[in-house]
């Protein structure tokens, strides 16, 4: 981002996770409290970036298995005659589907437990730094009343 931006920047979608990264703005005068909130943002978007590039990883290679599994117990190959990439029908990859997630159920709970954390924690820090910044332009309201 631009030395004169004043706001955080998001990039394109994450080849891996899909996810678009941002890049957060840090003020010149951001306090102790504003940075453990950016900190806190910026833990939980590498620790979704993390979870989704490893889980898409997977799917990806399970996926592949599949196929190749079925059509090889069908007497196909990954390419027909003009060769195209073969396919399954919606109801085989259903099968798919559905054996991935439940295989993942587990790993799935965590990383919801785990997004749920990082957003209260975030949402807790958010409060608090809306709370401190109002304090803050209360002060000097009074201030230049006074003034």
């Amino acid at each position: 981002p631009p030395a004169h931006s004043h706001s955080d920047w998001i990039g394109p979608p994450d080849k891996h996770s899909n996810l678009r990264p941002v890049i957060f703005y840090v003020p010149p005068e951001e306090s102790a409290l504003e940075r453990r909130l950016r900190e806190a943002r910026q833990e939980a978007q590498a620790s979704n970036q993390r979870f989704w590039a490893r889980h898409n990883r997977a799917f990806r290679q399970e996926k592949e298995e599949f196929i190749y599994s079925r059509l090889k117990a069908k007497g196909l190959e990954m390419r027909d005659e003009s060769g195209q990439k073969a396919t399954l029908s919606a109801e085989e990859m259903a099968d798919f589907y559905k054996d991935f997630l439940s295989k993942n159920l587990k790993k799935h709970l965590q990383y919801n437990r785990d997004w749920y954390k990082h957003n209260f924690r975030i949402t807790f820090l958010m409060g608090q730094v809306a709370v401190m910044r109002a304090l803050r332009w209360l002060r000097r309201r009074k201030k230049n009343v006074e003034q």
